[in-house]
């Protein structure tokens, strides 16, 4: 999903981890996963971004401790079923229809999509929900949309893991198991990069926003059969 959409790891793997494993721990493993695999081709992904995605990054930095603190104090299973709620979101927000063509987003639009994208990182390790629909929702080419969203999830992961450890809620379990995936996570991408520009922008938008509809529909499912 990474790699042919530029979105979604965290909104696949993060409702279906957080089945197996407290949620806090499958946040920050999400975290420390985005984190490593954002610093694949990273040169290129940042050279690419939209002036934008630096001051969304930016601004969700600065909001992520609070979704941290949401999480520590939130009861497990109310957080598994509002991460699962929050994946469902994603789905039908990456389907919307897209704006005309000359829209421009405001500073107003882009401060809120900051600052919800870094709460949510801290909450749900997901800082996809708010910046998909600002970029996918353009019209601007697939390449510069990917490329933004790679910046934004890079720096917002690294934000998660920093903010998750001061706030004490991170142990050694998480990297542990994050390294453990990457190599998958690594696979997974390079695949998916090689078919991005290779399928048409209809398909590209109608697979990504299936997939995460069943991937969440999924977590939900499970969780209301619990």
């Amino acid at each position: 999903m990474r790699g042919l959409a530029g979105f979604g790891m965290a909104i696949l793997l993060v409702p279906v981890l957080g089945l197996a494993i407290p949620p806090r721990e499958a946040v920050v493993v999400a975290n420390w996963l985005g984190l490593l695999i954002g610093l694949v081709g990273l040169r290129k992904i940042i050279g690419q971004s939209e002036r934008s995605a630096f001051h969304i990054a930016a601004l969700a930095v600065v909001a992520t401790p609070a979704g941290v603190w949401l999480l520590a104090v939130t009861d497990p299973a109310l957080a598994r079923m509002l991460i699962a709620l929050i994946a469902l979101a994603s789905f039908v927000l990456v389907l919307l229809p897209k704006r005309p063509a000359h829209h421009l987003p405001g500073a107003a639009e882009t401060g809120v999509t900051g600052l919800l994208s870094g709460v949510l990182t801290g909450f749900a390790g997901m800082p996809g929900p708010p910046v998909v629909p600002y970029y996918l929702r353009r019209a601007i080419p697939p390449q510069l949309a990917r490329a933004s969203m790679m910046t934004i999830f890079l720096v917002t992961s690294a934000a998660g893991v920093v903010a998750a450890l001061a706030l004490g809620v991170a142990t050694w379990r998480e990297p542990l198991l994050a390294a453990m995936l990457f190599p998958a996570v690594l696979l997974g991408n390079w695949l998916g990069a090689k078919a991005f520009g290779k399928v048409g922008e209809a398909v590209w938008r109608s697979f990504t926003g299936i997939v995460l509809g069943l991937a969440a529909a999924a977590a939900l499912y499970r969780l209301l059969q619990a």
